[in-house]
């Protein structure tokens, strides 16, 4: 007999839909979960109820009007559609025979995206962490670097996948904005993996790119940024990007994608993906990189693409950068407030002129409005361009009322 909890019931899905739409009031505090796994189980609607006012009600609002903190956007409904599909086929791409659709749906993806930044190809990861120890392996394989050099405001995953692969790590000095001191960089890196990044964690800096190909490897982690290159616009602050062997780009960033979804791609797709694969006695396809199975990520992404097409993703993009500009004018034009920089990719940079009101402005301020980074021993705000339905009216006049409080107005 077959179990029901494993056929499609339209009524408890509908049920969850009712419970997403409503995004469930929280409760006071968080679950009282007991500490050990309980003997008998609620049973499925249930444990809808008992969970929704947790994971829904308690989760950070990430597409609220003045949500700006950080580079997590909020998702389009056509990913939540596609990633209930993924969840009820659990399709695993290492094995041609339990996901034929799902590897010919991530191989499409890849040759949509890959030409934008003059890469023949690539695979799926599900960030660039990962994407970045894939991309610094197979530069030891194929170029055979035994250093990896980068700047000191680059992601710590780029430090992390070096000491995984036992290469030397050199950071190298950064200037104010954030981004390399191009003088720094060796001279001689005839054994060196450059790694320039393409958006700053904390500043949105952009490396200078006229840098790729100096190097046995140049990977550029666009974590960030890299979608910057969808758009007629904006594209030319990627400029020269074409010239690394590999480019990193989280889609669960600026292609506004559920978590876990990221690409890693090559120039020379080919040899790199042939250095860093693995076969086994039960597969029937090369295990290509550092996961093993591997979920069809590529699916939400994909349908997102095929809606929006490039125009409509990249008017997204645009729409936030231009946001971002308005945010940065509107602070320059306070007598009591300064803005480090006017934004390269989005990224706002910000504090009170009074010394020690960072902190207090921070807490005056909406949930999730802004986060805080250090510069040079200094604390500033920052807010990041990831969600679309940012309204700078809103923003600006709960600004003004935690100005006023903080006796700043």
């Amino acid at each position: 007999m077959a179990d029901p909890d494993f056929a499609f019931d339209r009524e408890a899905l509908s049920w969850a839909l009712e419970l997403m739409g409503g995004q469930s009031e929280g409760s006071e505090g968080l679950l009282s979960l007991p500490a050990e796994m309980p003997e008998l189980g609620l049973g499925g609607r249930a444990t809808l109820d008992f969970l929704a006012p947790a994971v829904l009600g308690k989760a950070s609002a990430l597409g609220d009007a003045t949500a700006f903190a950080h580079m997590d956007p909020p998702t389009p409904w056509i990913t939540w559609a596609t990633t209930l599909w993924n969840a009820s086929l659990n399709q695993n791409l290492l094995h041609p025979a339990t996901a034929p659709a799902a590897r010919e749906i991530e191989h499409r993806v890849i040759g949509w995206l890959s030409p934008f930044f003059g890469m023949s190809g690539g695979h799926m990861v599900p960030g660039s962490t990962i994407a970045n120890l894939t991309a610094l392996w197979a530069a030891r394989e194929c170029a055979g670097v035994k250093e990896v050099v980068y700047g000191e405001s680059a992601h710590l995953s780029v430090g992390k996948a070096a000491h995984i692969l036992g290469l030397a790590a050199r950071p190298l000095p950064c200037g104010p904005s954030g981004a390399l001191v191009p003088e720094a960089v060796p001279e001689d890196l005839r054994h060196t993996a450059l790694v320039l990044t393409a958006g700053t964690t904390s500043t949105g800096a952009v490396d200078d790119l006229s840098l790729c190909g100096r190097a046995a490897w140049t990977h550029v982690d666009a974590a960030w940024a890299g979608p910057l290159r969808l758009s007629e616009a904006h594209a030319h602050v990627l400029g020269s990007i074409e010239n690394a062997n590999s480019v990193a780009v989280s889609a669960h960033k600026w292609l506004f994608q559920p978590k876990e979804s990221a690409l890693v791609l090559f120039r020379d797709a080919a040899p790199a993906h042939d250095a860093i694969s693995f076969g086994g006695a039960y597969l029937a396809a090369p295990n290509v990189g550092v996961l093993g199975s591997h979920g069809a990520t590529a699916v939400p992404l994909l349908a997102t693409l095929l809606a929006w097409g490039r125009q409509g993703t990249a008017a997204r993009i645009d729409a936030l950068m231009e946001a971002a500009g308005d945010l940065a004018s509107l602070i320059s034009s306070h007598d009591q407030l300064e803005l480090l920089a006017m934004p390269q990719t989005g990224v706002v940079v910000w504090r009170p002129k009074r010394t020690g009101l960072t902190e207090p402005l921070f807490a005056a301020m909406p949930p999730g409005s802004c986060s805080v980074t250090n510069l040079g021993g200094e604390r500033w705000l920052r807010n990041v361009a990831a969600n679309p339905n940012f309204e700078l009216d809103a923003f600006a006049t709960a600004m003004k009322v935690a100005l006023r409080g903080l006796g700043i107005l």
